[in-house]
């Protein structure tokens, strides 16, 4: 049986836009290691927070896109643009990869109960939401990545990203079936990834590499 749709909320906007910020600041952090113009700067945090709500639209056939929807969102990110690249600049900040992680790891959980939230509101079957709450979460930073000349993290650095998101999205998908209040849906699932993402940075800990045998 499928989940019951759920109405939109206050809370799940404010979750968007937290999301939205967060990943936005870590495209801003990684877009000033690699010294970009402030043109630059916009496009990688644009790229970072709404990456994934993109393809989660297009994928879900959702229209207007998240982003069309809240065109202020866009002015937002501009001037946030502008503020960082001053303010970076003043305080001559060392930007360290861990810098970037700790946002990032914010929008993951943000935006993974966001995106299969969305899904089970369009009556998606559970394993459907669950990869929406995915992409949502992982496709941003991706793009980031990629545009920063990077292989994308979530691939490479054998860390727990998307499996983190994944948990968090069946913590939602299982809150909604039991019938849990929306904001102690969210709140878990949101919670779950992150504390995972944090845990697994904390820990250190990785998923097995696939190695190939060097020729002989």
């Amino acid at each position: 049986m499928r989940p019951p749709i759920i109405n939109f909320s206050t809370l799940q906007s404010v979750i968007e836009i937290a999301a939205t910020l967060a990943f936005a600041l870590s495209g801003l952090l990684a877009g000033a290691r690699k010294h970009l113009d402030v043109v630059g700067l916009c496009i990688v945090a644009g790229l970072s927070a709404f990456g994934g709500g993109t393809l989660r639209d297009v994928l879900l056939d959702r229209r207007p896109f998240f982003w069309v929807e809240h065109a202020d969102w866009l002015w937002a990110l501009m001037g946030l643009s502008f503020a960082a690249m001053l303010f970076l600049r003043r305080r001559h900040l060392a930007l360290t990869e861990k810098a970037i992680q700790w946002p990032d790891a914010l929008g993951l959980g943000l935006f993974t109960a966001n995106g299969a939230l969305l899904a089970l509101q369009t009556g998606q079957p559970a394993i459907v939401a669950v990869l929406m709450g995915v992409i949502t979460a992982t496709f941003g930073g991706v793009l980031r990545d990629i545009v920063c000349n990077e292989i994308p993290a979530a691939f490479h650095d054998h860390r727990p990203y998307a499996l983190c998101s994944f948990a968090g999205a069946w913590v939602l998908v299982a809150a909604v079936r039991m019938d849990a209040p929306e904001w102690a849906a969210i709140s878990a699932a949101a919670a779950t990834a992150v504390l995972l993402r944090a845990l697994s940075l904390w820990r250190n800990w990785t998923l097995p590499a696939w190695r190939i045998n060097a020729p002989r």
